[in-house]
């Protein structure tokens, strides 16, 4: 695997306020991705799974799972970039192993940069896990992690993510074939979706609407 410096990606630096986390862009606040789907995603699912589950078992679930995608999320960060991590408290180890399956699973040739902060007509703006030549083709990848297996309907949000990630892509630096949600569940086993671009054409179009929902709930908040 060889790393590329193939674009002069910028960086946009992110901070949280009270209603979500957001980008400094040229000098204005923009929502991040997962702010605009978190604030216009159906949530009926979510609701009765708490409901069910109780909130204080909710809450643990969803902190566990942060943590877990957090130290996983730093371990191939600072692999991809050459760096020695290894965090030797219990913590660790499980995550550790889930980013290397993933490391041992994704096919790729080139790295152009990880964590990459991407924009889109100061609309809004995110961070993309990876950007790199993975099955042979120039790619978005966006790593996940999960208590099992995903049925392709789960994932729709990460699709709306890797869309939006496009546009900015596209519109800024160069073409996109791809994307790849490379995704490891705490038993390691690996699981991938890909989507080729019309299909990111499709979700980038998507997404767009839901940045207008958005903004019509900003307006009347």
């Amino acid at each position: 695997m060889q790393l590329v410096k193939k674009y002069p990606y910028k960086h946009y630096n992110r901070f949280s306020d009270t209603t979500g986390r957001k980008y400094l862009v040229d000098n204005i606040k923009v929502p991040s991705v997962t702010t605009i789907i978190q604030a216009t995603k159906d949530k009926r699912m979510l609701d009765n799974w708490r409901r069910r589950v109780g909130n204080k078992e909710a809450d643990r679930i969803m902190h566990q799972a942060s943590t877990i995608g957090t130290e996983m999320h730093k371990v191939l960060e600072y692999h991809l970039t050459g760096q020695g991590y290894y965090n030797m408290e219990d913590e660790g180890a499980k995550p550790r192993m889930m980013a290397k399956i993933i490391l041992n699973n994704l096919k790729m040739s080139e790295v152009w940069g990880n964590e990459i902060s991407l924009e889109y007509k100061n609309k809004f703006a995110g961070t993309a896990d990876l950007v790199a030549v993975a099955y042979d083709k120039p790619s978005i990848v966006d790593f996940k992690q999960s208590n099992k297996l995903k049925r392709e309907e789960y994932v729709d949000d990460y699709k709306l993510q890797l869309g939006a990630y496009y546009l900015c892509h596209t519109s800024h630096y160069g073409p996109i074939e791809q994307g790849v949600i490379s995704i490891c569940t705490r038993d390691l086993t690996y699981q991938e979706f890909k989507l080729n671009e019309p299909e990111l054409q499709e979700y980038g179009d998507k997404f767009l609407h839901r940045v207008e929902q958005f903004n019509k709930l900003n307006k009347s908040a």
